[in-house]
């Protein structure tokens, strides 16, 4: 797959989920988040297909209210 880096998810909610180890903020693991920069594209697009799923399948949080 090509075309431009997907930018960051982040939304500076920063919150890691302990049984998910995910973000609450854009579902992305600690080492997803470490790596962001170095990822290469189609990482970075893997990345982000994978968030949506992940978002779902956790239970509603606090985070951000």
């Amino acid at each position: 797959m090509s075309g431009a880096d997907p930018v960051s998810p982040c939304v500076a909610v920063c919150i890691l989920d302990q049984a998910s180890g995910f973000c609450r903020g854009c579902y992305r693991t600690i080492a997803e988040i470490a790596a962001w920069s170095s990822l290469s594209g189609d990482e970075k697009r893997r990345v982000v297909a994978q968030l949506p799923a992940r978002k779902a399948a956790l239970p509603p949080s606090d985070a951000g209210r």
